[in-house]
């Protein structure tokens, strides 16, 4: 038996990495608008739009780790009550 250590976003990871990658664009084209003395709200929108996508990875993180960590056939085998602390603090921290 295998014992590799996998996590939750190991079946998205692939997709992750395009969406980050995506980010990491958005982020270089907003600081190339701060270089080039762009209209602040036109830098404002695209911070939102950047945000809004990390939000959508955090979003997709957690709901792999709520899937594949805090499942049923975790190997853990934790209580209801940490893994309802563990999803909870994930959450916190995105937010």
């Amino acid at each position: 038996m295998d014992h590799t250590k996998t996590y939750g976003y190991a079946e998205n990871k692939q997709a992750i990495q395009k969406r980050l990658r995506r980010i990491e664009g958005q982020a270089r084209g907003i600081a190339k608008m701060v270089e080039e003395d762009k209209y602040c709200v036109d830098i404002l929108t695209q911070v939102s739009a950047a945000k809004a996508a990390l939000d959508k990875v955090a979003v997709e993180l957690i709901k792999d780790h709520a899937r594949h960590c805090l499942s049923n056939d975790d190997i853990h085998s934790r209580s209801h009550e940490d893994k309802a602390e563990e999803l909870a603090y994930a959450i916190s921290r995105m937010l």
